[in-house]
């Protein structure tokens, strides 16, 4: 395919690519530790030799990320589907999700399209944040992500997005593929999951026509994803208190990879992915004459509920919303055992956390808030 020049800085690797950059992964030294960790007891010379023989980026998914992902779900959920009966799987969509997890979300969404049927899965939208190493930034980009530049200057930036913008359309319209991005940059740490105004603003920057014709031209399927236990939550709740205590205080490189590694190995007991209907219909029934800045605010309350109404609840979002509430409001949602167990997980997650000046009651707070916010945003919208 002739994919405009414009787009080599942020594409994931084409085809052709592939054979000189399969080359340079197995030549790294700490692609290849990695590759030992993941695949133990599969020489390294073995799992290059199979990499080589992926012609395509999606075949290198099918060869790879899908049997890992398989396996990882079997050891670190109690299962893992999805619901993607309002969508059609000749489509192609831009599912735009909830965040929970840096790099699960997309992955599993990936093994998802495929069991269910989907002639291809989606290019993936990752920040310049997240590619610590030179071979990380190879192997998403093998994986079908296209880089998200939050790194640029203020000056640059324009540019960024309507060069992301531009390629989303391109991806669309042209390649014939799924794209999947997060309704925020970056995850909502207490779950209170709201799409962010400046995400459809990007969007609205590339393709052709009125802003509410170019968003359509982008297929959006609002996508819920629930886990029923977050590995993270602790670390959500340190940084919590860390901000509170410290202001200024950022996240290192070194704490995204420590979120990423905690987030794929953790447990995360049930996992379930919703596919509302795709909000074309929904975009055509707005007032052409509407302001700009009330459309994207129409589009993002429209994707919120969307998403709140596909939230699968479990025993222990209940549990956390009466016990934040101090009452037994939802008791009829779980029972006493289960309330014990959620409440043991808490004790246990929060046993985790080290810190000076540990601030035990903020920070379970915090915890309860992450589980108890997806109950009272899908009670909201459902009334």
């Amino acid at each position: 395919m002739d994919i405009p020049s414009e787009f080599d800085p942020i594409r994931p690797f084409e085809p052709e690519e592939l054979p000189e950059v399969f080359d340079r992964l197995a030549a790294d030294p700490q692609f290849r530790a990695v590759a030992g960790h993941v695949f133990p007891g599969v020489p390294f010379d073995t799992l290059a030799a199979r990499m080589r023989k992926c012609k395509t980026n999606l075949e290198f998914q099918k060869a790879f990320c899908y049997n890992f992902l398989k396996g990882l779900l079997a050891k670190a959920s109690k299962g893992c589907d999805m619901d993607c009966s309002a969508i059609s799987a000749k489509g192609r969509y831009t599912f735009v999700s909830n965040h929970r997890d840096i790099v699960l979300d997309s992955a599993l969404l990936d093994v998802l399209l495929i069991d269910a049927g989907f002639g291809t899965t989606c290019e993936i939208a990752i920040g310049d944040n997240l590619l610590a190493a030179p071979w990380i930034k190879d192997l998403v980009r093998v994986n079908k992500s296209f880089i998200v530049e939050r790194s640029a200057g203020i000056r640059e930036m324009l540019a960024a997005s309507k060069r992301m913008a531009a390629y989303m359309h391109f991806v669309i319209g042209e390649k014939n593929d799924n794209i999947w991005i997060a309704q925020r940059e970056g995850r909502a740490k207490d779950s209170n999951d709201r799409t962010q105004l400046s995400i459809l603003k990007m969007m609205a920057l590339g393709g052709e026509g009125t802003a509410a014709q170019r968003l359509a031209e982008l297929h959006i399927v609002p996508l819920a994803i629930s886990y029923e236990y977050d590995p993270c939550d602790w670390l959500k709740a340190r940084e919590f208190q860390l901000k509170r205590d410290m202001p200024g205080w950022k996240k290192t490189r070194q704490d995204d990879v420590t979120s990423m590694q905690t987030g794929i190995m953790g447990y995360k007991g049930r996992i379930h992915y919703h596919c509302a209907p795709c909000i074309d219909s929904f975009i055509g029934s707005l007032d052409p004459a509407m302001a700009k800045g009330d459309l994207f605010a129409a589009v993002a309350a429209h994707i919120d509920r969307e998403i709140f109404r596909g939230y699968r609840l479990y025993a222990g979002n209940y549990v956390a919303a009466d016990l934040l509430r101090g009452n037994t409001a939802l008791s009829g949602h779980y029972t006493a055992g289960e309330k014990a167990t959620f409440e043991g997980y808490l004790a246990t997650q929060l046993g985790r956390i080290d810190l000076p000046g540990k601030d035990e009651p903020f920070l379970r707070e915090r915890m309860l808030e992450m589980y108890a916010n997806p109950v009272f945003n899908q009670l909201e919208a459902l009334r």
